[in-house]
């Protein structure tokens, strides 16, 4: 597949994507948002990609505003089996020992695949100083320690959308600004794949792309990546983009 074949591959997904946004389809957005970032990154296509950016962000923004606007928090307590085909329901699930970063990962990307608009949040014992440490698993692990609710036991929602914020923020925190350009840009696509719905990490990356799209030279891994991609067939991409089996919704979903 030539470059210019690539490129009219990645605008028409986009076209897909904004078309998605304006029937408030949200996942179907976010799905094809990701694939399209995939294939300007696999370009080094930076310019593409902060233009993707913003579609992706706003995709995700909606989804959690749905899952906020349900003003429901579930604790998934002791014992509790988290499963790709769980039940789920629109709201805020706190995820904490037994279970771990990678359950809550898990929870994640089952309502993503049943398209539940949820929220997740793993949280940890509470440490020495008292304080609370949250997670994220990934491509990269993500931890903080930020103060505990007010009751342990009943977190609020406040709380709640104030450890996702910080979450992010932590994110942000790890990247080395020191190194390439290009792998600035490629740790904060892993952060977001740890923490897909923090708005200012979404920003930093179109940022940053911005900025890459100004003069970068192409690496030969880049160059590699072209050759692989020359002999992938476009009904093997256009597979990929494909929604995910839909489940029934029950009348109490």
């Amino acid at each position: 597949m030539s470059a210019s074949s690539r490129q009219e591959k990645v605008d028409e997904i986009m076209d897909r994507a904004e078309a998605a946004l304006r029937r408030s389809q949200w996942f179907e957005a976010e799905r094809l948002a990701v694939r399209a970032m995939e294939l300007a990154r696999a370009q080094d296509d930076f310019g593409t990609m902060a233009r993707v950016a913003l579609p992706l962000q706003e995709a995700r923004r909606q989804r959690v505003q749905e899952a906020l606007g349900a003003k429901k928090l579930t604790i998934l307590e002791s014992g509790a089996e988290i499963t790709e085909d769980m039940p789920l329901k629109p709201g805020c699930y706190l995820v904490q020992p037994p279970a771990v970063g990678a359950d809550a990962r898990r929870l994640r990307l089952a309502a993503l695949k049943h398209e539940v608009p949820i929220a997740v949040m793993c949280r940890e014992p509470r440490s020495r100083l008292g304080l609370c440490p949250v997670v994220a698993i990934g491509m990269v692990t993500v931890r903080t320690r930020i103060e505990p609710p007010k009751a342990w036991d009943k977190p609020d929602p406040k709380w709640f959308v104030g450890a996702m914020e910080q979450l992010g923020d932590a994110a942000i925190a790890m990247l080395d600004t020191g190194i390439e350009l290009d792998r600035q840009i490629d740790f904060v696509l892993s952060a977001l794949d740890s923490v897909p719905d923090h708005e200012k990490l979404h920003q930093l990356l179109g940022s940053l792309c911005r900025e890459a799209s100004k003069g970068f030279v192409r690496s030969q891994h880049a160059d590699a990546l072209d050759e692989e991609l020359a002999g992938v067939d476009e009904s093997e991409l256009a597979a990929d983009i494909e929604p995910p089996t839909k489940r029934k919704r029950s009348a109490e979903d």
